[in-house]
């Protein structure tokens, strides 16, 4: 089977997709380390620091970590809006 030719539409489906994909890694990473990283590993650092009642580590595992999921979501839509008008892949 012969090689293809390396095309403007192939190296611009390549650029996007790794842009998406760097993204989608990123938004993991914080949500990730709030998580897990907060919620679980760092708990103990985080007892003495007060919010709402109770210690950071325990709001981060508890509800901290849902609001920045939440946050996390808005915020890739937001930006797979600009990146699909940057490539021209956008649906209006």
């Amino acid at each position: 089977m012969a090689d293809r030719p390396n095309t403007a539409a192939q190296t611009d489906g390549t650029a996007y997709w790794k842009a998406n994909l760097r993204l989608i890694y990123i938004c993991l990473a914080i949500w990730g380390l709030v998580s897990f990283g907060f919620g679980i590993l760092l708990r103990p650092l985080l007892s003495g620091i007060r919010v709402g009642g109770t210690d950071l580590g325990f709001w981060f595992a508890q509800q901290g970590s849902i609001l920045v999921f939440l946050v996390l979501i808005f915020f890739y839509a937001w930006r797979m809006n600009k990146l699909d008008r940057d490539f021209g892949v956008d649906e209006e």
